[in-house]
């Protein structure tokens, strides 16, 4: 399994702060870009992002593989995906593992699977033909659930962990997820953290979410709640130095805001591993 490098503590690219990363540069890591904002040739969107890249490490992070899907795999966009891989040099790609349509319908979420074998062998399989299509391992993230399947044999983080080490994957771990779909669902978070293999995770989300009381919908338009900061130095201390990156795909605010989201999550990463261990783990990606 190849190492994939640190790369500190980042930010979605959204357009409405364009301008403000390119006029001042501010001290944020790297930047993760959603793959399907850039996949028509030409235009404002792919100008931004080569200028971005110019400056700062991209990861591209999309939402339309449908991995899980019993449909073909869509080879038109794959190929626009390697097509933009191709263009930015990522340091990785990563997308949901979920369905997201089927017979040609595309739902517009991110729907959840059974946690069956059945699914674990279409899952890996499908994961294989991508890497081997892409020419590199992929990260998938799991997704925030509200509903479960009767036929569902095991965990999700035994699902998870099955697929991971079968296909040779690599995990992208929303810790936010993680909170919503526990409440959800009445389970311990800290028991899905412990249950996933460490040397798979690649990457963390950190987002916010709209709490109905009787359930919690995953809507990246919030601050990230105590809970979900508190899960996340678990998950340090878990799986160690993570690339982190913080989500916000709606009331999104000034670029200086999330800043200070971000150095909270850096706070929250310094006092859980210290200082020298970041640094460490920065210079050994360099």
């Amino acid at each position: 399994m190849h190492k994939l490098p640190y790369l500190g503590f980042g930010l979605g690219l959204r357009p409405t702060h364009y301008r403000s990363i390119l006029d001042t540069k501010p001290p944020i890591d790297w930047f993760e870009a959603i793959t399907e904002d850039y996949l028509i040739p030409g235009g404002n969107a792919l100008y931004f992002l080569d200028r971005v890249a110019e400056l700062y490490p991209i990861v591209i992070h999309g939402v339309s593989l449908s991995i899980g899907s019993p449909d073909a795999l869509d080879n038109d966009y794959l190929k626009q995906l390697k097509q933009l891989a191709d263009r930015v040099q990522p340091k990785w790609i990563s997308d949901h593992l979920c369905w997201t349509g089927v017979n040609g319908v595309n739902l517009h979420d991110l729907m959840p699977l059974p946690y069956t074998e059945e699914a674990v062998k279409h899952l890996v399989t499908r994961i294989s033909q991508v890497q081997d299509y892409l020419g590199r391992q992929i990260l998938l993230e799991n997704v925030s659930s509200y509903i479960t399947y009767n036929h569902s044999v095991m965990s999700e983080w035994e699902f998870i962990s099955a697929i991971a080490e079968q296909a040779d994957c690599l995990l992208l771990l929303d810790v936010n997820n993680i909170y919503v779909s526990a409440f959800n669902h009445g389970f311990n978070p800290e028991e899905f953290i412990n249950g996933v293999p460490a040397n798979r995770v690649q990457q963390f989300h950190l987002a916010g979410h709209l709490n109905l009381e009787t359930h919690i919908v995953d809507t990246h338009d919030h601050d990230i709640i105590d809970q979900v900061w508190s899960l996340y130095a678990t998950a340090l201390k878990r799986f160690g130095p993570v690339s982190t990156l913080i989500e916000r795909d709606d009331h999104i605010p000034p670029l200086s805001e999330l800043m200070l989201e971000l150095e909270h999550a850096k706070s929250i990463a310094q006092q859980t591993l210290g200082d020298c261990v970041l640094i460490q783990e920065k210079e050994a990606a360099v």
